[in-house]
């Protein structure tokens, strides 16, 4: 029996977000299905499930439906006994309160980030997500024609707490793990998404420099380019309960993990889908600067 017909996929935001109802992730997807989730994924940008009861295996097996997988971070520890998955959790060094799209400080950035609920605070910890897509759209054309011609360098090794009262000894340890291996690549501002063939701003917390502009002037070009993506009308806001799982397209959004639960507990799983290396909009690839093209952490596309 094929259960694809009987799923509901339901607009949540006005630019960006898109409800699945009918659809149990703990039981194995038909091809039919999976095609339709791909393509749901690649038109709304993030996918809500509510109300799923997994454990890791069904996490891992659903999460594979968009394609093969990444192992859970270029740096940072896996779950114990699962490689592909990490947790993300609420201590202090490791929230991740900025506006970032998953690990692109690689040349090959994850497809997708796949994250589970199982613990929730009783309010606050919300995830916010940014098309940024749209912000792209959104760009007056003299900036569109800029921003098109701009390379930027993304590094793990960025400063996690620009003010001092935040630098904590449990920030300083995550922090050293974290840049345990150092990376710089170098990717386009402007990314064409290999599927839907749309540019997007593809910048986010670990874009550090523009190529051929000064730190000053990198940081306000791209804060200037910022301010687009994280427009009120391209983001959507989820609220957690525990058995949501939300899917979001990793080559065209950003998230931010709101910071506002104090020291009650917040934890997810995290599964994410290896990608292609980035094209931008002048047809040039994504190239790598310091490190390596980090083949222990995502099976790396050809070209």
């Amino acid at each position: 029996m094929t259960i694809a017909p009987t799923i509901d996929i339901r607009r949540i935001g006005g630019r960006i977000g898109a409800e699945v109802i009918g659809v149990d992730l703990a039981r194995p997807i038909d091809t039919e299905l999976a095609a339709r989730l791909t393509g749901a994924l690649v038109e709304h940008k993030v996918l809500v499930f509510r109300g799923q009861d997994l454990d890791d295996e069904a996490h891992l097996r659903f999460a594979g439906t968009f394609g093969p997988l990444t192992a859970a971070h270029p740096t940072v520890p896996a779950v114990d006994g699962h490689a592909n998955i990490l947790a993300v959790q609420g201590g202090e060094g490791a929230r991740a309160n900025a506006w970032h799209t998953d690990v692109t400080f690689v040349v090959a950035p994850p497809k997708a980030t796949t994250l589970r609920s199982l613990v929730v605070p009783p309010y606050g910890g919300d995830t916010l997500i940014a098309d940024t897509a749209a912000a792209y759209a959104d760009l007056p054309e003299h900036l569109r024609l800029l921003a098109d011609r701009l390379w930027a360098v993304h590094t793990n090794d960025h400063d996690y707490a620009e003010h001092p009262q935040f630098r904590t000894d449990e920030v300083e340890a995550y922090h050293q793990v974290f840049v345990s291996q150092r990376y710089r690549t170098a990717h386009p501002v402007v990314r064409i998404h290999p599927e839907s063939g749309a540019p997007n701003l593809f910048i986010g917390g670990f874009a550090d420099t523009v190529i051929g502009l000064s730190r000053t002037e990198s940081k306000d070009l791209l804060r200037l380019l910022q301010a687009y993506v994280t427009r009120p009308e391209n983001t959507l806001r989820h609220r957690w309960a525990v058995g949501d799982v939300v899917v979001f397209d990793n080559r065209t959004t950003q998230h931010y993990a709101a910071d506002d639960y104090g020291d009650l507990p917040r934890k997810l799983h995290r599964v994410t889908v290896a990608g292609d290396v980035p094209v931008g909009a002048d047809g040039g690839t994504s190239y790598v600067i310091e490190g390596d093209d980090a083949g222990h952490y995502t099976p790396r596309a050809a070209r």
